[in-house]
């Protein structure tokens, strides 16, 4: 059984994590299958990413049964494993869609909140559990949870170990949409092949800009601005949108 699935439906590509039976927590195995389907995502046909999990979880984060043998260097296995999937994901000039079927714990929780969309469903839990073994946040998440959440309740959650409901972190502001189980699939194909018709490189440019916003000057954001706007302005998108316009007709973006 392979720890990662991948599948194409069109443009959009879905990355399922497949070790059901610990609730998709990462191993070296698995993180070295998500690097290859992290890798796959990355071709231009690809204009929509949607990752989930397979069974009750959507990841619990690391499998502490790799730490039975030996600890070993944490910062290592960081830099060396999670760190890369991170940048990764985060590099894909595209959306991509966690659908929070299940547990998101630890890095699990990083993982969907480095995504750019998440739908949940409505049994979905979210656990910052790094507290409750005596180890701070990684990989990424005290970065991508205060943007989503703010600081001051980012340090609260993931200082208390606080579970949350589907319902409570959308309420917070860290799921975008809450869905009754069942429909979780359905929801997220919807939204990913939605977002696969749209000028896929504007996307890209858009994420890149609100990025840098938070830690930018407004003149140097003003300058990335021009800068990307002028190469939105040079895709086939652009042209195609300008002229859709002008027809009065719906555009047929190629994310070009």
């Amino acid at each position: 059984m392979a720890e990662v699935e991948t599948s194409r439906d069109g443009a959009v590509l879905t990355i399922t994590l497949n070790r059901p039976d610990v609730l998709n927590a990462f191993d070296k195995a698995m993180h070295a299958a998500f690097a290859a389907a992290l890798k796959e995502a990355r071709p231009d046909d690809v204009r929509a990413v949607v990752i989930t999990g397979a069974g009750r979880g959507f990841c619990v984060g690391q499998d502490l049964a790799e730490f039975r043998e030996a600890t070993g260097d944490i910062a290592e296995r960081l830099r060396t494993n999670y760190h890369p999937n991170v940048l990764a994901l985060r590099a894909l000039e595209k959306p991509v869609i966690a659908a929070v079927n299940g547990a998101a714990a630890g890095a699990g929780l990083s993982f969907a909140c480095a995504c750019d969309f998440r739908i949940a469903s409505d049994q979905a839990s979210f656990v910052p559990a790094f507290i409750n073994i005596g180890l701070v946040p990684d990989p990424g998440a005290t970065f991508f949870v205060t943007r989503l959440v703010g600081p001051a309740r980012a340090f609260e959650w993931f200082a208390t170990g606080r579970r949350l409901t589907a319902a409570e972190a959308h309420q917070w502001g860290a799921v975008d949409e809450v869905v009754e189980h069942e429909s979780l699939p359905a929801r997220a194909a919807e939204l990913a092949a939605e977002l696969a018709a749209m000028p896929t490189r504007g996307i890209g440019m858009t994420k890149r800009l609100f990025e840098r916003a938070p830690t930018a000057t407004l003149e140097d954001q003003l300058e990335w601005e021009a800068q990307l706007q002028a190469a939105a302005t040079r895709t086939e998108d652009f042209r195609e949108g300008v002229a859709a316009f002008l027809e009065k007709r719906d555009p047929d973006f190629q994310g070009r």
